[in-house]
């Protein structure tokens, strides 16, 4: 990743490359979906699920061959964000960078707006 587009969201190549994987190991699927849902204990948390039936209102970023689907509202939260994936010892696992959250919990499940 050279820089980060503040009214775009963005992606590692680990990111990219954990996606891909993951898609694969599955053995079907269109490509991921990123979003936000309200939940957790600071209001808000980020989801990610495979894509069998694209949702055609959904925004489409496609990276080195992966496809990723945000929906509109979702966007807002993470607009200027770097979706990344980080391996730290026996912890794993996609991290939001998401300059939009105000705070997050202590388990780093949840943040505020």
């Amino acid at each position: 990743m050279k820089s980060i587009d503040p009214s775009n969201l963005n992606f590692s190549d680990k990111a990219i490359s954990h996606f891909l994987n993951s898609l694969e190991s599955r053995g079907k699927g269109k490509g991921i979906q990123i979003g936000v849902k309200k939940a957790g204990c600071s209001g808000y948390e980020y989801f990610f699920e495979f894509v069998d039936n694209i949702d055609t209102n959904n925004i489409l970023f496609e990276r080195n061959g992966c496809k990723i689907y945000v929906d509109k509202t979702s966007l807002e939260f993470l607009k200027g964000s770097l979706v990344d994936y980080s391996e730290d010892g026996l912890n794993q696992g996609i991290k939001f960078v998401n300059p939009n959250a105000k705070a997050v919990c202590g388990c780093g499940e949840s943040f505020t707006i």
